[in-house]
């Protein structure tokens, strides 16, 4: 926050010890700030200027669970859940050079993402029972209904060694990927 005018309430939105330490060890494994101020009221809320693009998402459009590449979290609706999210196997934490952890929403809300691409030059992808296979960590957000693993780009390990791809994030099911153009 740089700055308020009028009827605004800054918190820290803890309910207590407890939630207090999950918080604390949810910001530890999806490398987010453990403790979020939350603004409440009316009146005018400034932030603090960033040299990146900020992305509005409305979460209810990702059927309702959006899970985000660490660090791109700036801000979101109250009434969103936080939880994290792990990775579905142990190498697409190990294999694809991510975290074993990111950071999920869920319910009816916006969030805001700090990136360093502008929103329209992401490609939006749709998935309908259909796998996405991304050469790099390119993806920022992608729908939670989604199986994410890394896997071999061929059959095999020599053919994926030959085809010069090695390994590939694949994302798996129904629902989207939203995906910068080059890695960030």
């Amino acid at each position: 926050m740089q700055w308020m005018a009028g009827d605004v309430k800054a918190t820290t939105g803890l309910k207590g010890v407890g939630d207090f330490i999950g918080k604390t060890i949810r910001g530890k494994m999806t490398k987010e700030s453990a403790i979020k101020p939350e603004y409440t009221g009316t009146g005018t809320l400034v932030l603090e200027p960033t040299f990146k693009h900020i992305l509005l998402l409305d979460v209810a459009d990702w059927n309702e669970s959006l899970v985000i590449e660490d660090g791109l979290f700036l801000a979101c609706d109250s009434g969103l859940k936080h939880k994290a999210v792990v990775r579905s196997t142990l190498s697409s934490a190990t294999l694809g050079g991510e975290g074993l952890f990111n950071l999920g929403l869920t319910g009816r809300g916006t969030i805001a993402l700090e990136s360093l691409i502008s929103r329209e030059e992401l490609i939006e992808i749709e998935l309908d029972n259909d796998e996405l296979k991304i050469d790099g960590n390119m993806a920022i957000a992608w729908s939670g209904s989604l199986e994410f693993t890394v896997e071999r780009s061929g059959k095999t390990l020599l053919g994926s060694a030959a085809s010069g791809e090695g390994l590939v994030n694949v994302y798996r099911g129904t629902g989207k990927v939203l995906m910068a153009p080059f890695l960030q």
